[in-house]
């Protein structure tokens, strides 16, 4: 029987009859509505016409593929579907990721988007298999992979931008290979589709998987393709004798199971890992799962673009958390830090999440709380709305330093799962003590308000303006007012446009960005996931300077 965490639900401090509330809501809702437009444009691919190409060959478009193969009426949780926004590149980075329910297993699923460069590997299909990779390891995930790809993106330049050869794909094409026998070194499966053409590197993702399915008269698989082998050997040869699906799975070996047709071949990918006998190390869900008590329609107002207006961060977790019940800890001490424990979809969950910059009391909270949860093996929510830690003559004084590198230590020797929402701000430090991306945090998802820098836009201008006028004066000379005016508002301007949330989800810095409205359940797909893995707090940490 399901047990009932004993706090009360949060009350409510939000005037949704309120100006700014409306407001909040509009603009956020304007907002949506632009990623809206731009997932589709993902979902669209290479186009019409490719889509249209792809069909009159009797073959699916990659997310047809996806859903197909997912358990009817399961979700799926896709990743970085905005990759390369505001980039040359299409919309997603010409390949698709997401976790997803297969055979009732949860899975990593990563498919090449034939539509997109003949599913050529881009740079941003490139982080994204990354990130593929250390999802399935990081949380232990069975990892299956939709391969259709022409191979590596052959217009792409060297790093700097020069036209001299690019070689950068030595080390990072390996380490995918490297990744992969790691995968299948830890007993997490590698089950492949080969769903077209898999060449030269490409092949060698099917030769370093598990399982392999091969479909009839579609799959090519070679080292080096006719072309190629005309050139280097004298070779005659055909696709189909070369590397076809017939010749693999009859001669060569490399193909276990033949496909007649995609649909087949989706069938065979479920019964294969039907028969893995994958099984969670638990505990599964063990609190009561009731829908919280305030409506998560609410969240839409809670935020506003003018990230300076206060956000309390209760109100968020009232309508994200298993009934709306949150028992704080420590409630009257470092007040700009929340901490506190609760259920999400009835797996606990410890919640830190920011009421404002982080003074050292605050810190020290929270490094506290970090432990406490690590004590009791409890996965930790980070709710990022952070300009960072205080500064200034009395905080330093009162070791602001010192605290704040306790958190951090907390942070970074913590063992139990780490998920990462960023709320508004995530600046500077702060970003760092609430569990940011080089954390080793299991996933990082952005609200469309959020924003990413080192510090806020105004403070950056500012602070260059300041350098300038002491250069000024260090040299003598006239300081330009009206010069300086100009820098700093197009300074501002710049950084403004590169902290927003679309700029950081299109350079693969955080999972995506989500709809408010589905934080909850964003967060109990994640808390599934992670639990692949034992949930077990460390045992010790460095040394904390007291």
């Amino acid at each position: 029987m399901d047990r009932t965490l004993l706090a009360p639900p949060l009350p409510s401090r939000l005037d949704t009859g309120s100006e700014a509330f409306a407001k909040n809501r509009q603009d956020m809702l304007d907002q949506l509505a632009v990623i809206d437009e731009l997932l589709d444009e993902a979902e669209a691919g290479g186009g019409q016409k490719s889509m249209d190409r792809m069909r009159s060959r009797g073959k699916m478009p990659v997310r047809e593929r996806i859903a197909n193969v997912l358990d009817p009426d399961t979700p799926f949780l896709e990743i970085s579907a905005l990759a390369g926004y505001d980039s040359d590149y299409t919309i997603g980075g010409g390949i698709v990721l997401g976790i997803g329910i297969i055979a009732g297993t949860e899975c990593v699923i990563l498919a090449n988007d034939p539509s997109v460069l003949g599913g050529a590997l881009t740079p941003y299909v490139q982080k994204k298999w990354n990130r593929a990779l250390e999802i399935a390891r990081d949380n232990h995930m069975p990892y299956v992979s939709f391969v259709e790809s022409a191979g590596a993106d052959l217009r792409v330049q060297a790093g700097d931008g020069s036209r001299r050869a690019n070689t950068s794909h030595f080390a990072e094409s390996g380490r995918f290979f490297y990744e992969m026998i790691e995968l299948s070194k830890m007993d997490i499966p590698l089950v492949c589709v080969v769903f077209g053409s898999s060449t030269a590197g490409g092949a060698y993702q099917p030769g370093l998987s598990d399982y392999n399915i091969v479909v009839k008269d579609q799959s090519k698989i070679f080292l080096a393709g006719p072309p190629l082998v005309k050139m280097a050997t004298g070779e005659e040869s055909d696709d189909e004798t070369l590397g076809g699906a017939k010749m693999h799975a009859e001669v060569s070996g490399l193909g276990d199971y033949f496909a007649e047709d995609e649909m087949d071949a989706l069938r065979l990918c479920r019964e294969v890992v039907s028969h893995l006998n994958w099984r969670k190390p638990g505990p599964g869900p063990s609190l009561l799962a009731d829908e919280p008590v305030h409506d998560s329609e609410e969240l839409l107002g809670i935020v506003s673009q003018d990230l300076r207006s206060p956000v309390d961060i209760r109100d968020i977790i009232a309508r994200t958390v298993d009934g709306s019940r949150f028992e704080e800890f420590k409630s009257r001490y470092g007040p700009t830090l929340v901490c506190g424990w609760a259920g999400v979809h009835g797996y606990p969950i410890g919640i830190l999440g920011n009421n404002g910059v982080l003074h050292p009391e605050a810190a020290e909270k929270g490094a506290q709380f970090i432990q406490l949860c690590n004590q009791i093996d409890v996965p930790l929510l980070f709710l990022q709305n952070i300009t960072g830690f205080m500064v200034g003559k009395d905080f330093e004084q009162a070791g602001i330093i010192k605290k704040g590198s306790q958190m951090l230590n907390a942070v970074s020797n913590s063992t139990v799962p780490h998920l990462t929402i960023i709320i508004g701000s995530s600046y500077g430090a702060g970003t760092y003590g609430m569990s940011g991306r080089a954390f080793g945090n299991r996933f990082t998802w952005l609200w469309p308000t959020a924003k990413v820098a080192v510090m806020g836009p105004k403070q950056i201008a500012g602070v260059m303006s300041m350098v300038r006028r002491g250069q000024a004066a260090r040299k003598g000379l006239d300081f330009d007012e009206e010069e300086d005016a100009q820098i700093v508002a197009m300074v501002e301007a710049v950084q403004e446009k590169g902290s927003l949330a679309l700029a950081a989800t299109g350079a693969i810095s955080d999972d995506g960005i989500i709809d408010p409205r589905d934080t909850r359940t964003v967060l109990g797909i994640c808390l599934s996931a992670v639990r692949n893995t034992p949930i077990e707090g460390a045992n010790g940490y460095g040394v904390f300077r007291l």
